[in-house]
């Protein structure tokens, strides 16, 4: 093979057709998108939704509703962790400025037009598209919402610990260090002293005394990694039977996973409840909604199982080996807890738990690893949940796209091409072999009868 060589100083045509511009793998895959947008009217739901956000004489250059949720939408599908890659990305593609609606000749928005954009439309905005979404997902047949699977994980805070300070006195870690060490008989520590002294200090991280000047809502919490940072935590709401994710919240990273799960079931029920003042929408729904809930053992405790027993929710709730038990004047804890002990340990239980382990896990992994939200470039939590909202959307999207696509992001459909080019060329490789199999087996018979004179009038045709 020749190798060539690039192409310096060409004249570039003045004239192009569009019909004639290159056109990458994906775009078929945000075409597609688009249909499903278009079929159930995005656009239009969202004008509406937004309307009392826009004025038509005052302000910047507005940027479309329907164009800001679609580019947080392509922060999922490309795995782009901020708004400023996100434009950057945008500006460099053909094929999302197709998605967009926008001509080669058009200036696409920049970071700070979507987060200006972002901070304009409040959280319940962002809700309602969100909910927009699950009621595609139960016209299409993708969502049932009876058994919800529940767990939670950390989102590393925009937020630096060693910028943390003091909650009473608003003093930094090293000036409330050095004041430390003043006290104790050293004038002037050194920094081996000062990391001296808080090596044996115990209760230095606590989330009762630091915080973050710019970022209030971040708590210092270990990492699944085993790092310590200021982080947040994410937790979801997922129907077991289809994984579309029913309900998503930002919490506290401190708040502990019993404490916790009120506020998500909550979240779930509202969201179910919207669901079904589609007419559509409900019809496809099951008929009983949220009457079982499976988790693993961090939520396991009396509190839990009693109040859901209360509300006539069945749990499935691994339980740890907590040994003995005194159920003296705790009935109803009793209860709660051996009847969730008796499902679990049943052959439905234990399905059930294994089905939270596939569809809990395979969800944070697209949302937060290869949909890089698991760092967040934001501060508060109502401005990441913001975000995180349209990004988990985008996951339930990728269900439909999934079902009727057989790939729920661009990338995916990317690597397609190869396999199926590899499915073109494989009849003709076997062909190859088999001929040149055939044509050893024809020589060898031919150098048998010129060796052993075999009967008169018969020879091996070659």
């Amino acid at each position: 093979m020749a190798m060539g060589k690039r192409k310096r100083h060409q004249q570039p045509p003045l004239w192009i057709e569009a019909e004639r511009l290159a056109k990458g793998p994906s775009h078929p895959f945000y075409r597609r998108l688009n249909e499903i947008l278009t079929r159930h009217g995005f656009d239009e739901f969202v004008e509406t939704a937004c309307q009392r956000f826009y004025s038509e004489r005052t302000g910047r250059p507005s940027l479309a509703p329907a164009v800001y949720f679609r580019l947080l939408l392509i922060g999922y599908f490309e795995g782009i962790d901020s708004e400023r890659g996100i434009a950057w990305r945008v500006a460099d593609s053909m094929a999302l400025r197709d998605f967009l609606g926008y001509a080669l000749t058009e200036t696409t928005p920049d970071h700070s037009t979507v987060s200006r954009n972002r901070r304009l439309m409040d959280l319940s905005t962002h809700q309602e598209i969100f909910t927009w979404v699950l009621q595609v997902l139960a016209k299409e047949k993708l969502l049932k919402g009876e058994t919800l699977g529940v767990d939670a994980t950390t989102l590393e805070a925009n937020a630096a610990l060693r910028s943390i300070v003091r909650r009473d006195s608003g003093e930094s870690y090293q000036e409330f260090l050095t004041r430390l060490a003043q006290s104790s008989g050293i004038e002037t520590p050194t920094r081996e002293d000062l990391a001296r002294l808080d090596r044996k200090r115990r209760g230095k991280g606590s989330n009762a005394d630091w915080e973050h000047p710019h970022d209030p809502d971040a708590r210092i919490t270990k990492m699944k990694d085993g790092r310590t940072h200021l982080a947040h935590k994410a937790e979801h709401a997922v129907d077991l039977e289809t994984g579309a994710v029913v309900a998503v919240t930002v919490q506290p990273a401190d708040r502990g996973d019993t404490a916790s799960l009120e506020e998500t079931l909550d979240e779930a029920m509202d969201v179910l409840a919207d669901v079904l003042e589609e007419e559509e929408a409900a019809e496809q729904l099951g008929e009983e909604l949220l009457c079982e809930i499976v988790a693993d053992k961090g939520y396991h405790s009396n509190a839990v199982l009693k109040e859901q027993a209360a509300l006539g929710i069945r749990t499935y709730i691994s339980e740890p080996d907590r040994g003995r038990r005194n159920w003296r004047g705790k009935p109803a804890e009793r209860h709660a807890t051996y009847a969730n002990r008796r499902r679990i340990r049943g052959a439905r239980g234990q399905r059930l738990l294994r089905r939270r382990n596939e569809v809990l896990e395979r969800g944070f992994a697209h949302c937060y690893r290869t949909g890089r939200m698991r760092r967040t470039h934001l501060r508060g939590r109502a401005n990441i949940s913001k975000r995180l909202l349209a990004h988990v959307a985008g996951f339930n999207l990728s269900l439909l796209l999934r079902r009727g696509l057989g790939f729920g992001t661009p990338r995916g459909l990317q690597g397609a091409a190869g396999r199926f080019s590899w499915l073109l060329i494989l009849p003709l490789e076997v062909t190859a072999l088999l001929q040149g199999a055939l044509h050893s087996i024809s020589a060898q018979l031919v150098r048998w009868h010129a060796n052993h004179a075999p009967l008169a009038g018969w020879a091996p045709t070659v």
